[in-house]
This record gives structure tokens, sequence and C-alpha cells, in this order.
């Protein structure tokens, strides 16, 4: 089956106000850089964003915020954006941070058709306020929720036009995990082959996972952070 559609643009057509969405990527790592700017040009509204990170100031995810499309969001990390604090302290948006480990689980399980695991991470903690928890061998831990989405969207180094996905390196991150748990995954690829150009035993995401492909048109591949030793 061919699903490979034109652009970045096309490939959204269908994403609704208030639609949950797994956006992959680690800081500015294996994001889908072609499917958050398209996002951002479409201008849909009250999203329930679900990614490791809300990208930085003016770049990835934090576009998104910067034009006030999220209105929920749940991740590990946020340290790296300084409108977001302000958001979250304002009362913008709502944030759910998560054990990182924690988070993928979640995704993984709500991608296996697990509706909850119990895990002794955030026992005692703000982490499992409100939540079931139970004894285990004399140790306690907390129940949590498996995490799916109406989309995802996700970044892989190559597609085939059925769908087939290779990530390369630690640009895989969640990606692989996030196509399996939404209703809708959309693949942006830098490489776009015909059907039986890939390695069977190399591919990452099965092309049942994936509904729609695209190669994306511009990478820009930012470093997040630069540290460099003074010369000596």
């Amino acid at each position: 089956m061919n699903k490979v559609v034109a652009n970045a643009d096309e490939a959204l057509r269908d994403i609704f106000d208030g639609a949950t969405i797994m956006i992959g990527g680690f800081g500015l790592c294996g994001m889908p850089e072609n499917l958050i700017r398209a996002l951002v040009r479409k201008g849909t509204k009250n999203l329930h964003t679900i990614s490791n990170n809300v990208g930085i100031d003016g770049v990835g995810n934090g576009l998104l915020l910067a034009s006030g499309q999220i209105i929920h969001h749940i991740g590990t990390y946020v340290g790296e954006n300084k409108l977001l604090e302000e958001m979250v302290l304002q009362g913008k948006i709502k944030l759910e941070l998560v054990p990182q480990g924690t988070f993928s689980e979640r995704i993984r399980a709500g991608g296996a058709g697990i509706p909850a695991f119990y895990t002794p991470t955030g026992v005692g903690t703000v982490v499992a306020e409100g939540k079931e928890t139970r004894e285990f061998d004399g140790r306690l831990y907390v129940m949590e929720r498996g995490l799916e989405a109406d989309f995802a969207l996700v970044k892989a180094w190559k597609g085939d036009r059925s769908g087939n996905l290779i990530y390369r390196k630690t640009a895989r991150n969640f990606n692989p995990m996030m196509a399996s748990a939404a209703e809708v995954t959309i693949a942006e690829v830098e490489h776009l082959v015909e059907v039986g150009e890939l390695d069977a035993d190399a591919i990452h995401t099965p092309s049942i996972y994936v509904q729609r492909i695209f190669q994306g048109e511009l990478y820009e591949r930012r470093i997040e952070r630069r540290t460099v030793r003074k010369a000596v």
C-alpha cells in the first residue's frame, strides 16, 4: 500500500482542535521538524501534547508553545524553555511531569494495549499523588496508566512507501513507541525509498503502525546547547 503524501501540510490535513498528539524527539534530536512547522502553519488550537520536552524557545515544540496552540503537555523535562515556565506559572498551560522511564513505559503500554502497570518510581512523592498504590513482596508500587493519542508525529532516517521505518542512532529515542500508540501515525523521513529497498532485519517500526509518510524538505539539525573549552 502506498502511504506517501506530498508534504507535511497534506499529512496534517485532519488534525483537529483539541487533539492529543505524541511528538517524537529527545531535546532537538529526532524531532519531526517539518511536521511541527506545518502544525504551526495550520494553527490547530487547544492541543494536548505528549513529548519528552517542549523543545527550546523558538525551536521545535517551542514553536507550538509560542503560537499558543498547546493547552496541556505531558513530558519529562522542561528546563530549556523559559516561555513554558512563564506559561505554567501564569496558569496558561497545564503541565504534567512524568519520570522519564515511567513516561517511556506508559507510551509502550499504550501501544501494546496495556491499560495500566505498577512501578516503584515516584512512590512517596508528588508523582504518586491521587494514584492507586499497591504492595508487592513488601515493596510499595504506584499504578500508572498507559498513554495513547489521536496522532503521533514521528521522524525517521529512512522509510519506504508502505511506511516501514528505520531510525538513526539516538534519533530513534521515543519515536518507535509513539508510532505504535496512536490512532494515526504520520512519519517524516530524510530518505524515502521504494518497497523492498530496506533491510527487513533493520526495520524498527513496521508499516502496520504508519498511516502516512513523506520526505521532509528541511532539517536544521540544531544543537540544543553547545559548550566549548576555553583556549589554553
